[in-house]
């Protein structure tokens, strides 16, 4: 069996510095890496045929696109083996030729070393183990990794438990375990429950790791449940409410389980009045204007896009909580008893403790009715004989949907958010701008989807 410790720091560094660009959870693609330390590395155990260690990395970034050269740090876990496993080959990094070095979070042995761990709720090195109190974990559970990976790697534990580890690290409280445990405080319905979590202390500040929470093996993803009674509209002749598909009730039922995420946030983490909403559209306004330096057709857009954020800025005093930050159609999942909230950490480009902040709810709602926007009409993006008839049926689907989701948000507040127009509109304005600029950096193809969002926002002025 190969003995990880023969492998030096300066081996792994080197192998690291080619490898971690290609991974799908690595977030400074295409910013060169200017410096990558290993700063931990510690040995989590063995069993048979295979070793493992946990590794952190400090990656040093070109200026210009990392926010000033500032150092990101990922979590590595490595498998080391004596001989190639076809099946763990794609992850392997380039260390020297006779060693097999590879991703461990992709190996069930590796995965159930960290369940042993879990369970035991013991440190290891300088990673404690943490249980929820009063919950314990099973032991000898057999893990395998779950689904595409984006900036986290989850796993799935003996079908019980999903574990998912943050693949970049950042000092202090991470917002996704925080409001879990805050919502369990709460006895809210409307998450799986938070049963354990993973942290460390680097240079005497705390960074969180990963998280264990309950596995629902019968849920559905939102997005796709939304996606096939889009495609039921668009291939039939008859309007949204007259199929058996038609997803009103279930947008109306997601609203009430969003609101009544809300208010338990509210109620365990309190709330505040924030005297007019100038902070809030002052950063909106500052996005617009800088995303117009990416996509050069903003800048036509920017006389009516201050307008619609004035009209926000005058609306009054703005109630701010704790929300879930990132909220869209792939954060929702559709189980045999209603709606579940997932991963509440937020937008994963800002700082955490931007993230961390209080918000209106309403950032929330905007966020989901983007998303009953996108899995509207993306599907027409490829189709060569599309219509404006049928880009209107799938905008009547995006409008039906939108307003049964904020009906049921309203069955619960006893206040609509539509009520709130201007800010709202503001924040869809927001949410529509991120999508644009994304979509011209990552899928060029798309950016027509919230292109056509910001055009109705923001009309274009003649002359501009």
């Amino acid at each position: 069996m190969t003995d990880s410790t023969h492998i030096s720091t300066e081996e792994l560094e080197t192998a690291l510095r080619a490898w971690l660009p290609q991974q799908r959870w690595f977030a400074a693609k295409g910013s060169p890496i200017v410096s990558l330390i290993v700063s931990s590395r510690v040995p989590l155990g063995s069993r048979p045929g295979v070793e493992a260690e946990h590794v952190l990395v400090d990656v040093g970034l070109d200026a210009p696109v990392a926010e000033g050269g500032r150092v990101q740090r990922y979590q590595v876990p490595l498998g080391f083996r004596h001989t190639v496993v076809e099946d763990l080959a794609p992850w392997q990094l380039p260390v020297r030729e006779g060693d097999f070095v590879y991703d461990g979070l992709r190996d069930p042995e590796i995965i159930a070393l960290y369940s042993d761990a879990l369970s035991a709720a013991q440190p290891i090195g300088s990673l404690q183990f943490r249980n929820v109190p009063g919950e314990s974990v099973e032991t000898g559970m057999l893990g395998r990794v779950l689904g595409a990976e984006q900036s986290n790697t989850s796993v799935v534990l003996g079908e019980v438990l999903l574990l998912k580890l943050f693949r970049q690290v950042s000092p202090g409280v991470n917002p996704d375990i925080e409001l879990h445990r805050a919502l369990a405080a709460t006895g809210c319905r409307f998450v799986a429950p938070l049963r354990a979590w993973v942290e460390t202390e680097a240079d005497g500040e705390l960074s969180m790791l990963g998280m264990a929470q309950d596995f629902v093996a019968d849920a559905a993803e939102g997005w796709t449940t939304a996606l096939a009674s889009v495609r039921d509209l668009l291939a039939s002749d008859r309007q949204a409410a007259e199929l058996d598909s038609d997803f009103s009730e279930e947008a109306y039922d997601l609203g009430a389980a969003v609101a009544h995420v809300h208010a338990d946030l509210a109620r365990e983490l309190g709330t505040a009045e924030r005297v007019g909403s100038s902070t809030a559209v002052e950063e909106i306004l500052a996005r617009v204007e800088a995303a117009a330096d990416v996509i050069p057709e903003l800048a036509d857009h920017l006389p009516a896009a201050r307008e619609l954020i004035a009209g926000a800025e005058a609306a009054g005093t703005v109630t701010v909580q704790r929300i879930h930050g990132d909220l869209h159609l792939g954060q929702v999942l559709r189980t045999s008893t209603g709606w579940l909230l997932i991963d509440f950490e937020g937008e994963p480009a800002k700082p955490l403790e931007e993230r961390r902040q209080r918000d209106s709810a309403l950032r929330d709602v905007a966020g989901m009715l983007r998303s009953f926007d996108y899995a509207a009409h993306h599907l027409l993006l490829d189709d060569p004989n599309v219509t404006e008839a049928t880009y209107a049926r799938a905008s009547e689907w995006a409008r039906r949907n939108s307003a049964s989701f904020c009906d049921g948000y309203a069955s619960v507040t006893g206040s609509d958010p539509r009520e709130e127009s201007a800010l709202l509109s503001a924040y869809e304005l927001d949410k529509a701008v991120y999508e644009a600029v994304y979509e011209a950096r990552n899928r060029p193809a798309w950016l027509e989807l919230p292109m056509r969002a910001i055009r109705r926002y923001a009309p274009a002025r003649a002359g501009s």
